[in-house]
């Protein structure tokens, strides 16, 4: 049982939890919480680490995924340290480091023959906070989204924040960071996808029909789209509003316009 903090496995696991580029470095990210590591396909499963207060809740789920201390995956940890190591306030005493995914716009793009009545993409543009990514991917497998393309100044999905928010879609949903949006704007309209962009000076979404294969350009938190995305667009569309309100959260907004392309598949 590991009892230090200084243990460079738990340095690790710190590094992991807060550094992106150390994340990507080793291609892995983490998952705590029994809800989420119960969604976890086993066979992405590097490592394990459980307190030791926890252990006997969990040891027989772990050893029916074939997780043990045997096989070099399972490491039973303090309470102190695992205290050390959780990015929440009330520690379940289970978190998992896990291999990364590898989508590809290739991937995104050949999904699209698995939804006969249609498709959505969300593409994301410098969505910075953790919370508004993390509820987008939620958003994206209630709402049958085919997949989520991210770039611009966008934060890491695997941001432990994230990753929490997705309730274990992170390990369904498809998703791809891109370099070049509007590229891969051009590439989605090569496949027979109209492309509608989020702006205030769109028409009412409502008002009309939406294309039944489309992709939603939704941009940052503050600012909105780019002019120059923005400007790919097909057709520029806005979520009436009320009142002297201006504009809504962006994972809002990309929950309202996910649903009604749902609503009109259905």
């Amino acid at each position: 049982m590991i009892t230090a903090n200084s243990n460079p496995k738990i340095k690790n696991i710190n590094k992991l939890n807060k550094n992106a580029a150390f994340r990507k470095e080793e291609q892995v990210f983490i998952v705590e919480g029994s809800r989420m590591f119960r969604e976890l396909p086993v066979d992405r499963v590097k490592q394990v680490f459980v307190s030791e207060t926890a252990y006997r809740k969990y040891e027989a789920e772990l050893s029916v995924k074939g997780i043990t201390e045997q096989d070099g995956r399972l490491v039973v940890v303090s309470d102190s340290v695992f205290q050390s190591m959780s990015q929440t306030k009330t520690p379940q005493g289970l978190l998992a480091v896990v291999d990364r995914y590898h989508y590809t716009m290739d991937d995104l793009i050949s999904v699209m023959a698995k939804h006969e009545g249609g498709n959505t993409f969300l593409v994301l543009e410098s969505i910075q906070d953790p919370g508004n990514l993390g509820t987008i991917v939620r958003t994206a497998e209630a709402a049958d989204v085919t997949g989520i393309i991210i770039g611009g100044d966008s934060c890491d999905i695997y941001n432990p924040k994230v990753v929490r928010s997705t309730m274990g879609t992170i390990f369904r949903v498809p998703f791809v960071y891109v370099d070049d949006l509007m590229g891969t704007v051009d590439r989605l309209k090569e496949h027979g996808i109209v492309v509608y962009g989020a702006h205030l000076d769109g028409q009412d979404l409502y008002a009309g029909k939406l294309e039944k294969n489309n992709a939603f350009l939704i941009g940052n938190e503050g600012n909105g789209l780019t002019y120059e995305l923005s400007a790919k667009a097909d057709r520029l569309i806005r979520i009436p509003m009320a009142g002297q309100v201006e504009s809504l959260n962006a994972a809002i907004s990309a929950t309202l316009l996910a649903y009604e392309a749902y609503r009109q598949r259905k």
